[in-house]
């Protein structure tokens, strides 16, 4: 009877411990070391194989050693990488929804993208990834996209036109630049060389961008727009997805998760010191643009083609009023 008390217990802890399979995950980013994808893409890779007992290993592909994101995106879809982490704009062309995440002065800061897209309507997003073969496991950041170009400063839209403007293979960003005047340029990442030789005259991205690909070196203008709250899409491919256990389903999402929200808090914290850094390095920081000018030369995006699909359109306009 002794016996049989004392088994009992170390059986019921055996049974309820989780089992992990070993599992090798390649991730691919198109970003180089330091770059914000690649800090999540290491804090999930230091979380997972911590939790897993190194069971669970994950081999980061940076600096788009596996193509550009589009190309990333197909090699999930395809089940030959495991997973990504990608930004928003490439994901047009394969999933219209997302285009909602990346529409025009949406988000009116951190807090409230985190409460949109961490909840339901955020879900709504990855739901319909699915049917794209992409399963959606939590949104990092790029973060809020301002405005950099190397010909004249810009304070109001009549500034921008005709900048030749690099955008990313979306339809979405193409249009919001056209509607702002400017001349806009898709052209997939890095772009350093590009700026430099005046092939295009600027750019836009968040404020690590300006700093970890050195663009002060080559951009001496910048706008604080913040047109647009770029996140990045952290996703595996649904088709690897599907073969995995639910204890290791759980331990990746939570992993990732996780991995997320240390990378966004990380982003911002150090987004002030980037601001001082880059007036250092000579950029002329215009800091009060004329936002309410900008935000009325693209509001007519909503009732455009780009969101005319019913189901863009509707979860587009219950973002818009969860964001007001």
């Amino acid at each position: 009877m002794v016996l049989t008390m004392i088994l009992i217990p170390v059986l019921m802890i055996v049974i309820s411990t989780p089992c992990f399979a070993a599992l090798k995950i390649k991730l691919g980013v198109v970003t180089k070391p330091g770059s914000a994808q690649n800090i999540v893409a290491e804090k999930f890779k230091a979380l997972i194989e911590e939790r897993s007992s190194s069971k669970i290993k994950v081999k980061v592909f940076h600096s788009a050693s596996l193509g550009n994101e589009t190309e990333i995106l197909q090699q999930l879809q395809m089940g030959t990488i495991e997973m990504g982490v990608i930004t928003g704009g490439p994901f047009d062309t394969f999933d219209p929804i997302v285009r909602v995440v990346n529409y025009p002065f949406l988000f009116k800061d951190n807090d409230q993208a985190d409460a949109i897209l961490d909840g339901p309507l955020g879900r709504e997003i990855f739901n319909s990834l699915e049917s794209s073969g992409f399963k959606g496991l939590c949104f990092s950041e790029n973060g809020f996209r301002n405005l950099t170009n190397n010909r004249r400063p810009v304070k109001t839209p009549e500034d921008i036109k005709g900048l030749k403007i690099r955008v990313m293979a979306s339809a979405l960003h193409k249009t919001i630049w056209q509607s702002l005047g400017a001349n806009p340029t898709p052209m997939p990442w890095p772009i350093y060389t590009e700026l430099e030789q005046g092939v295009i005259d600027g750019q836009e991205n968040p404020l690590w961008v300006m700093e970890v690909y050195k663009f002060y070196e080559i951009q001496r203008y910048m706008t604080l727009t913040r047109h647009v709250y770029s996140p990045h899409l952290d996703v595996a491919s649904l088709k690897w997805w599907n073969t995995l256990s639910k204890a290791n389903q759980a331990l990746i999402q939570t992993a990732m998760a996780d991995a997320a929200r240390f990378q966004r808090r990380d982003n911002r914290e150090k987004d002030a010191a980037r601001l001082v850094l880059l007036a250092q390095k000579g950029m002329e920081i215009e800091t009060q643009p004329d936002i309410n000018a900008f935000r009325a030369k693209v509001a007519a995006l909503k009732d455009m083609e780009l969101y005319q699909n019913p189901k863009v359109h509707d979860l587009l306009i219950r973002m818009i009023q969860a964001t007001r």
